[in-house]
């Protein structure tokens, strides 16, 4: 009888204490579920969910949602990010914090900012631009996109999310969005002294200074050297041009327009849809349709060319300096391509040294092209006082010499 008593007490002791417990589990749980959710309803006070904010392709009786966190897992996504490159949808499942953490400004805000829109000072590749002055009393750009365009929203989102994460001196800075009443709007820093484009082909500016056009070539490169080394991880922009280089009040020179922009490992595969613009694509990314950090180079190439010579990329640069290169020796002979608005104001050896640059970026084989690395060490190089003939360069891998009166030094190729 005894026995069965103890039995008794140990069995109910047992039992209350699992059930204590199973009920501290469960409050535990309960408390889990209750932080998570405050914690992603604080999250939405910050970035609040596309799905409030569609952003309106084809008109007002459809839309496509910014994002489609919205659907489980399993459920078919039925937005636009269905179309989207895997690259893509990868950098925005992880980079919804740097996303988040562009400012999202409302549509009576830009409408404000730029006088119902009528402040215009030039057209993008996919809408109008306009000045604007947002509450802080800061001058922006607003660039909007327009509605009917496919490409034209895949472009924002690329933007959007790049520029999330690249923050550099010499890229131009994405300082917010709007995605309301079927518009896509990116504000961006104002750059007062516009494109580089309009400096070297509209004859009322004062025409750009040597020592100017080399610093320009410079800040570009600069920035390439970022997207391609110092971004995690490496983007190249496939559509470098001098309309897509922005000069701003001291004439510093930025990289624009990451639209059609890709991360380096999606950039590889090889793709049937040719980006870019005429004059300044990589023809050997035409003919194998894989873009790489030298088909950036090559783009950077031509708009060497059209920092010396002044001439449109667009209108049979690249013929006009094959002719020049058949009377080039010993890299002597460039000067010959030099922009006329110069009037003979430039520096020869600089301008033959860039032009043996310029002409190595452009090899019709990438891998013999030099790295946006040494391309910014040679033109630091260049705008250094020269006390020699001989600039001398030195790099992790060589040390080569530029010798601006002999053969341009073909260490410069990266094998």
């Amino acid at each position: 009888m005894r026995t069965f008593e103890l039995g008794l007490v140990f069995g109910t002791t047992i039992g209350v204490g699992a059930g204590i417990l199973l009920a501290m589990a469960i409050a535990w749980y309960i408390m889990y579920r209750k932080k998570r959710f405050d914690r992603s309803h604080d999250t939405e006070k910050v970035c609040p969910r596309a799905d409030n904010h569609p952003i309106r392709i084809h008109g007002s009786d459809s839309s496509t949602i910014l994002s489609d966190s919205n659907h489980s897992r399993d459920s078919p996504r039925t937005s636009e990010w269905s179309n989207m490159p895997q690259w893509l949808e990868g950098l925005r499942r992880k980079s919804v914090a740097s996303a988040c953490g562009i400012p999202k400004y409302s549509y009576k805000e830009l409408q404000k900012a730029t006088r119902n829109f009528t402040t215009n000072i030039g057209e993008g590749a996919f809408g109008p631009v306009y000045k604007a002055q947002i509450t802080t009393g800061q001058t922006v750009a607003v660039k909007v996109l327009a509605t009917d365009s496919k490409q034209g929203a895949m472009e924002f989102l690329t933007e959007v999310l790049l520029l999330g994460r690249l923050h550099h001196r010499n890229l131009v800075n994405l300082m917010g969005y709007c995605a309301e009443r079927g518009l896509h709007m990116l504000v961006y820093v104002y750059m007062s002294n516009g494109s580089l484009a309009s400096h070297l082909y509209n004859e009322k500016p004062e025409p750009l200074t040597w020592n100017l056009r080399v610093q320009i070539a410079l800040d570009v490169a600069r920035g390439l050297e970022y997207l391609h080394y110092g971004a995690v991880p490496p983007v190249v922009h496939r559509d470098i041009k001098s309309s897509n280089i922005l000069l701003d009040h001291f004439m510093k020179a930025r990289v624009a327009d990451f639209g059609i922009s890709r991360q380096e490992k999606s950039a590889l595969h090889s793709s049937s849809d040719i980006k870019g613009t005429f004059g300044y694509v990589d023809p050997e990314y035409i003919s194998t349709s894989i873009f790489t950090k030298k088909s950036d180079v090559y783009s950077f190439g031509v708009l060497l060319f059209e920092l010396m010579s002044g001439k449109n990329a667009q209108k049979n640069l690249m013929e006009y300096v094959e002719f020049v290169a058949l009377g080039v020796e010993d890299n002597e002979g460039w000067e010959e391509i030099a922009d006329p608005r110069l009037e003979g104001k430039f520096d020869v050896q600089q301008l033959n040294f860039m032009g043996g640059l310029a002409y190595n970026c452009v090899n019709p084989v990438s891998r013999k092209r030099p790295s946006m690395r040494k391309i910014v060490l040679a033109l630091s190089e260049i705008r250094k006082p020269r006390n020699s003939e001989t600039y001398q360069v030195i790099t992790e891998e060589t040390t080569f010499e530029l010798d601006l009166q002999g053969t341009f030094d073909s260490s410069l190729t990266e094998r």
